[in-house]
Protein backbone atom coordinates (compact mmCIF):
# COMPACT_ATOMS: atom_id res chain seq x y z
CA UNK A 1 0.00 0.00 0.00
CA UNK A 2 1.77 3.60 -0.81
CA UNK A 3 2.12 5.81 1.90
CA UNK A 4 -0.17 8.57 1.94
CA UNK A 5 1.03 12.07 2.08
CA UNK A 6 0.92 13.59 5.22
CA UNK A 7 -1.17 17.45 5.67
CA UNK A 8 0.60 20.23 4.05
CA UNK A 9 1.36 23.31 6.74
CA UNK A 10 -0.70 26.38 6.68
CA UNK A 11 0.49 29.53 8.62
CA UNK A 12 -2.75 30.07 10.47
CA UNK A 13 -3.65 26.20 10.68
CA UNK A 14 -2.46 25.86 14.10
CA UNK A 15 -4.01 28.70 15.47
CA UNK A 16 -7.43 28.04 14.11
CA UNK A 17 -6.97 24.49 15.67
CA UNK A 18 -6.44 25.83 19.27
CA UNK A 19 -9.50 28.19 18.91
CA UNK A 20 -11.55 25.43 17.71
CA UNK A 21 -10.54 23.55 21.14
CA UNK A 22 -11.51 26.27 23.17
CA UNK A 23 -15.25 26.73 21.49
CA UNK A 24 -15.65 22.62 21.41
CA UNK A 25 -14.41 23.01 25.53
CA UNK A 26 -17.67 25.01 26.11
CA UNK A 27 -19.70 22.28 24.71
CA UNK A 28 -20.48 20.17 27.91
CA UNK A 29 -21.62 23.71 29.90
CA UNK A 30 -23.88 24.98 26.89
CA UNK A 31 -25.55 20.85 26.50
CA UNK A 32 -26.51 21.25 30.27
CA UNK A 33 -28.36 24.39 29.87
CA UNK A 34 -29.49 23.70 26.24
CA UNK A 35 -33.31 23.28 28.14
CA UNK A 36 -33.67 19.62 25.93
CA UNK A 37 -32.98 16.06 26.14
CA UNK A 38 -29.36 15.15 25.10
CA UNK A 39 -29.72 13.92 22.17
CA UNK A 40 -32.43 16.99 21.11
CA UNK A 41 -29.45 19.47 21.91
CA UNK A 42 -27.09 17.25 19.51
CA UNK A 43 -30.05 18.01 16.45
CA UNK A 44 -29.99 21.71 16.66
CA UNK A 45 -26.29 22.09 17.48
CA UNK A 46 -26.60 20.35 13.86
CA UNK A 47 -29.95 22.22 12.28
CA UNK A 48 -29.21 25.48 13.40
CA UNK A 49 -25.73 25.70 12.47
CA UNK A 50 -26.85 25.25 8.84
CA UNK A 51 -27.73 28.19 7.55
CA UNK A 52 -24.49 29.95 8.62
CA UNK A 53 -22.21 27.75 7.52
CA UNK A 54 -24.39 27.82 3.98
CA UNK A 55 -23.63 31.76 4.34
CA UNK A 56 -20.16 31.22 5.56
CA UNK A 57 -19.48 29.04 2.87
CA UNK A 58 -20.49 31.29 0.01
CA UNK A 59 -19.02 34.46 1.86
CA UNK A 60 -15.75 32.32 1.38
CA UNK A 61 -15.95 30.99 -2.38
CA UNK A 62 -16.73 27.68 -1.28
CA UNK A 63 -19.77 27.30 -2.12
CA UNK A 64 -21.84 24.14 -1.49
CA UNK A 65 -21.38 21.13 -4.08
CA UNK A 66 -21.50 17.49 -4.72
CA UNK A 67 -18.23 15.56 -4.54
CA UNK A 68 -18.05 12.38 -6.96
CA UNK A 69 -20.07 9.24 -5.22
CA UNK A 70 -17.29 7.85 -3.15
CA UNK A 71 -16.67 10.85 -1.25
CA UNK A 72 -20.39 11.21 -0.77
CA UNK A 73 -20.74 8.29 0.82
CA UNK A 74 -17.18 8.48 2.83
CA UNK A 75 -18.72 11.76 4.38
CA UNK A 76 -22.25 10.00 4.60
CA UNK A 77 -20.59 7.66 6.88
CA UNK A 78 -18.72 10.44 8.87
CA UNK A 79 -21.63 12.12 9.72
CA UNK A 80 -22.91 9.09 10.61
CA UNK A 81 -20.30 8.41 13.53
CA UNK A 82 -20.85 12.45 14.06
CA UNK A 83 -23.88 11.97 15.14
CA UNK A 84 -24.03 8.77 17.43
CA UNK A 85 -21.08 10.44 18.90
CA UNK A 86 -23.21 13.44 19.62
CA UNK A 87 -25.88 11.06 20.97
CA UNK A 88 -23.89 9.36 23.16
CA UNK A 89 -21.47 12.15 25.05
CA UNK A 90 -24.68 14.35 25.22
CA UNK A 91 -26.49 11.58 27.33
CA UNK A 92 -22.95 10.50 29.16
CA UNK A 93 -22.72 14.39 30.04
CA UNK A 94 -26.02 14.13 31.80
CA UNK A 95 -25.15 11.09 33.70
CA UNK A 96 -21.68 11.62 35.06
CA UNK A 97 -19.23 14.12 36.29
CA UNK A 98 -18.85 17.11 33.67
CA UNK A 99 -14.93 15.39 34.57
CA UNK A 100 -15.54 12.24 34.00
CA UNK A 101 -17.20 12.82 30.86
CA UNK A 102 -14.69 15.19 29.32
CA UNK A 103 -11.77 12.66 30.45
CA UNK A 104 -13.80 9.36 28.63
CA UNK A 105 -14.85 11.49 26.01
CA UNK A 106 -10.84 12.51 24.99
CA UNK A 107 -10.00 8.74 24.72
CA UNK A 108 -10.41 9.77 20.58
CA UNK A 109 -7.28 12.30 21.09
CA UNK A 110 -5.29 9.35 21.80
CA UNK A 111 -6.64 6.80 19.14
CA UNK A 112 -6.37 9.76 16.54
CA UNK A 113 -2.79 10.48 17.61
CA UNK A 114 -2.03 6.50 17.17
CA UNK A 115 -3.75 6.96 13.58
CA UNK A 116 -1.05 9.46 12.08
CA UNK A 117 1.50 7.33 13.80
CA UNK A 118 0.15 4.51 11.64
CA UNK A 119 -0.30 6.76 8.74
CA UNK A 120 2.87 7.72 8.70
CA UNK A 121 4.30 4.28 8.67
CA UNK A 122 6.62 4.88 11.86
CA UNK A 123 7.12 4.00 15.66
CA UNK A 124 6.87 7.68 17.43
CA UNK A 125 10.00 9.28 18.17
CA UNK A 126 11.54 10.16 21.27
CA UNK A 127 9.98 13.46 21.16
CA UNK A 128 6.57 12.09 20.03
CA UNK A 129 6.83 9.84 22.95
CA UNK A 130 7.83 12.47 25.38
CA UNK A 131 5.00 14.53 24.36
CA UNK A 132 2.72 11.14 24.09
CA UNK A 133 3.47 10.67 27.70
CA UNK A 134 3.21 13.70 29.09
CA UNK A 135 0.06 14.36 27.91
CA UNK A 136 -1.71 11.46 29.30
CA UNK A 137 -0.10 11.85 32.41
CA UNK A 138 -1.26 15.42 32.32
CA UNK A 139 -4.56 14.97 31.48
CA UNK A 140 -4.83 12.00 34.34
CA UNK A 141 -3.44 14.72 37.03
CA UNK A 142 -5.96 17.59 35.76
CA UNK A 143 -8.70 15.21 36.08
CA UNK A 144 -8.06 13.85 39.68
CA UNK A 145 -9.63 15.99 41.60
CA UNK A 146 -13.36 16.18 39.36
CA UNK A 147 -13.11 12.66 38.16
CA UNK A 148 -14.53 9.96 39.95
CA UNK A 149 -15.07 6.40 39.25
CA UNK A 150 -18.49 5.14 40.79
CA UNK A 151 -21.10 2.63 40.15
CA UNK A 152 -23.09 5.81 39.73
CA UNK A 153 -21.39 7.22 37.33
CA UNK A 154 -20.70 3.61 35.30
CA UNK A 155 -23.34 4.51 32.54
CA UNK A 156 -22.37 7.97 31.86
CA UNK A 157 -18.95 7.00 31.90
CA UNK A 158 -19.87 4.23 29.36
CA UNK A 159 -21.28 6.36 26.93
CA UNK A 160 -18.78 9.18 27.10
CA UNK A 161 -16.03 6.46 26.24
CA UNK A 162 -18.12 5.16 23.50
CA UNK A 163 -18.55 8.63 22.35
CA UNK A 164 -14.48 9.16 22.00
CA UNK A 165 -14.48 5.85 19.67
CA UNK A 166 -17.18 7.33 17.89
CA UNK A 167 -15.54 10.73 17.21
CA UNK A 168 -12.18 8.75 16.16
CA UNK A 169 -14.05 7.46 13.45
CA UNK A 170 -15.56 10.63 12.65
CA UNK A 171 -12.03 12.54 12.49
CA UNK A 172 -10.50 9.52 10.26
CA UNK A 173 -13.42 9.73 7.83
CA UNK A 174 -13.10 13.60 7.91
CA UNK A 175 -9.15 13.80 7.64
CA UNK A 176 -9.32 11.16 4.32
CA UNK A 177 -11.91 13.27 2.77
CA UNK A 178 -10.01 16.50 3.48
CA UNK A 179 -7.61 16.37 1.00
CA UNK A 180 -9.96 16.51 -2.10
CA UNK A 181 -13.23 18.33 -0.81
CA UNK A 182 -12.81 22.16 0.58
CA UNK A 183 -13.68 22.20 4.55
CA UNK A 184 -16.55 24.25 4.41
CA UNK A 185 -18.71 22.32 1.57
CA UNK A 186 -17.47 19.15 3.94
CA UNK A 187 -18.95 20.45 6.92
CA UNK A 188 -22.13 21.65 5.58
CA UNK A 189 -22.63 18.11 4.05
CA UNK A 190 -21.87 16.23 7.54
CA UNK A 191 -23.65 18.70 9.26
CA UNK A 192 -26.71 18.33 6.84
CA UNK A 193 -26.19 14.22 7.21
CA UNK A 194 -25.47 14.20 11.08
CA UNK A 195 -28.91 16.39 11.65
CA UNK A 196 -31.49 14.06 9.41
CA UNK A 197 -29.75 10.53 11.12
CA UNK A 198 -30.12 12.31 15.07
CA UNK A 199 -33.43 13.69 14.85
CA UNK A 200 -35.69 10.49 14.12
CA UNK A 201 -33.77 9.05 17.68
CA UNK A 202 -34.24 12.03 19.35
CA UNK A 203 -37.98 12.10 18.51
CA UNK A 204 -37.87 8.16 19.24
CA UNK A 205 -36.41 8.91 22.80
CA UNK A 206 -39.59 10.89 24.07
CA UNK A 207 -37.62 13.39 25.71
CA UNK A 208 -38.16 17.74 25.24
CA UNK A 209 -37.43 18.45 21.80
CA UNK A 210 -37.98 22.25 21.06
CA UNK A 211 -36.73 24.46 23.74
CA UNK A 212 -38.02 26.63 25.74
CA UNK A 213 -35.31 29.14 25.20
CA UNK A 214 -33.69 29.33 21.80
CA UNK A 215 -30.62 30.95 23.38
CA UNK A 216 -28.70 28.44 24.21
CA UNK A 217 -29.55 25.74 21.92
CA UNK A 218 -28.14 28.52 19.16
CA UNK A 219 -25.07 29.41 21.19
CA UNK A 220 -24.82 25.76 21.35
CA UNK A 221 -24.79 25.60 17.01
CA UNK A 222 -22.83 28.42 16.88
CA UNK A 223 -19.90 27.83 19.70
CA UNK A 224 -19.61 24.20 18.68
CA UNK A 225 -20.63 23.75 15.40
CA UNK A 226 -19.92 26.65 13.42
CA UNK A 227 -16.70 27.79 15.32
CA UNK A 228 -15.47 24.74 16.78
CA UNK A 229 -16.16 22.12 14.20
CA UNK A 230 -15.38 24.49 11.42
CA UNK A 231 -12.00 25.22 12.55
CA UNK A 232 -10.98 21.96 13.25
CA UNK A 233 -12.15 20.59 10.21
CA UNK A 234 -9.71 23.41 8.30
CA UNK A 235 -7.10 22.81 10.46
CA UNK A 236 -7.62 18.47 9.76
CA UNK A 237 -6.14 19.88 6.52
CA UNK A 238 -2.95 21.32 6.96
CA UNK A 239 -2.15 19.58 10.68
CA UNK A 240 -1.10 15.80 11.21
CA UNK A 241 -3.36 13.71 13.27
CA UNK A 242 -0.75 13.50 16.18
CA UNK A 243 -0.50 17.61 16.44
CA UNK A 244 -4.42 17.34 16.65
CA UNK A 245 -4.94 14.61 19.28
CA UNK A 246 -2.40 16.19 21.73
CA UNK A 247 -4.45 19.76 20.75
CA UNK A 248 -7.55 18.04 21.44
CA UNK A 249 -6.53 17.53 25.02
CA UNK A 250 -6.23 20.82 26.34
CA UNK A 251 -10.21 20.58 26.13
CA UNK A 252 -9.88 19.13 29.59
CA UNK A 253 -7.91 21.89 30.76
CA UNK A 254 -10.34 24.42 29.34
CA UNK A 255 -13.16 22.27 30.82
CA UNK A 256 -12.07 22.72 34.16
CA UNK A 257 -11.17 26.14 33.77
CA UNK A 258 -15.04 26.22 33.27
CA UNK A 259 -16.23 24.63 36.44
CA UNK A 260 -13.86 26.99 38.16
CA UNK A 261 -15.43 30.12 36.85
CA UNK A 262 -19.29 28.56 36.67
CA UNK A 263 -19.96 25.92 39.05
CA UNK A 264 -16.90 26.93 41.79
CA UNK A 265 -14.97 24.44 41.36
CA UNK A 266 -11.53 24.18 42.89
CA UNK A 267 -8.65 24.49 41.04
CA UNK A 268 -5.63 22.27 42.80
CA UNK A 269 -2.14 22.56 42.63
CA UNK A 270 -2.20 19.31 40.51
CA UNK A 271 -4.99 20.75 38.08
CA UNK A 272 -2.30 23.05 36.96
CA UNK A 273 0.51 20.63 36.80
CA UNK A 274 -1.64 18.35 34.69
CA UNK A 275 -2.03 21.58 32.54
CA UNK A 276 1.09 23.06 32.07
CA UNK A 277 2.46 19.13 30.95
CA UNK A 278 -0.11 19.14 28.47
CA UNK A 279 0.90 22.43 27.08
CA UNK A 280 4.81 21.54 27.41
CA UNK A 281 3.52 18.29 25.10
CA UNK A 282 1.58 20.66 22.88
CA UNK A 283 4.71 22.58 22.28
CA UNK A 284 6.78 19.65 21.55
CA UNK A 285 4.72 18.18 19.07
CA UNK A 286 4.21 21.18 17.31
CA UNK A 287 8.31 21.80 17.64
CA UNK A 288 8.66 18.92 15.90
CA UNK A 289 5.76 19.55 13.26
CA UNK A 290 7.59 22.61 12.31
CA UNK A 291 10.90 21.13 12.32
CA UNK A 292 9.64 18.52 9.59
CA UNK A 293 7.66 20.97 7.28
CA UNK A 294 8.96 21.43 3.83
CA UNK A 295 11.40 24.40 3.33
Amino acid sequence: MAHRALPTPHRWAFVALLVGNVALACGPFLVRHSGVGPVSAGFWRLALALPFLLIIARMAGQPLYWPRRALTIAIAFAAFFFAADLAAWHAGILLTKLGNATLFGNLSSFLFAAWGLWLARRWPSAVQSTALALAALGCALLMWGSAELSAAHLRGDLLAAFAGLLYTGYLILVERTRGEVQPLPLLVLATMFGAAMILPLALATGETVVPVDWSSVFALALCSQVIGQGLLVYALGHVPPLVVGVAMLTQPALSALLGYLYYGETLTALDGLGAAMIVIALILVRLRQRGEAPK
